[in-house]
């Protein structure tokens, strides 16, 4: 998988979700009997490190999630964040990282959870986190 611009990744996100949505809305009966929608899944992951001041454990979590990204296979999308400097009462910013994966559906995030490069990413990686929140999502 390569790296992508903002604008490229929410460029293509966008299309995704304009996909997604014409797809459904298309649904004739024909269109149904063709194929059934795909449901995207949504799998966000914010992480707190054990040393949040330290450059040298966000740059190794970073890494590991670069790597991550190139070797699990079922990733249809990827974005790899740090808090931005917005600043409100409803913002969230006490995380270090954050990793936000889009997944045709459910069964392939399913997939990667116990995909080898997945597992390689915990092992090498869970040393230098303290906390990680995970929050999931379909297409409704």
């Amino acid at each position: 998988m390569s790296k992508q611009t903002r604008r490229q990744f929410l460029s293509a996100a966008g299309k995704t979700a304009a996909v997604t949505g014409m797809a459904g809305m298309t649904g004739g009966v024909a269109m149904a009997a063709a194929a059934p929608v795909q449901k995207v899944f949504v799998h966000h992951v914010y992480f707190w490190l054990n040393n949040p001041e330290s450059q040298e454990d966000k740059a190794k979590l970073i890494a590991g999630l670069q790597k991550l990204a190139k070797g699990a296979k079922t990733i249809q999308q990827h974005h790899i964040g740090v808090p931005s400097t917005t600043n409100r009462d409803v913002i969230e910013r006490s995380y270090q990282v954050s990793w936000l994966l889009f997944f045709r559906n459910k069964a392939e995030q399913d997939i990667y959870q116990t995909d080898p490069a997945h597992l390689k990413f915990i092992e090498e990686c869970s040393s230098v986190w303290k906390k990680v929140i995970v929050y999931d999502s379909e297409d409704i």
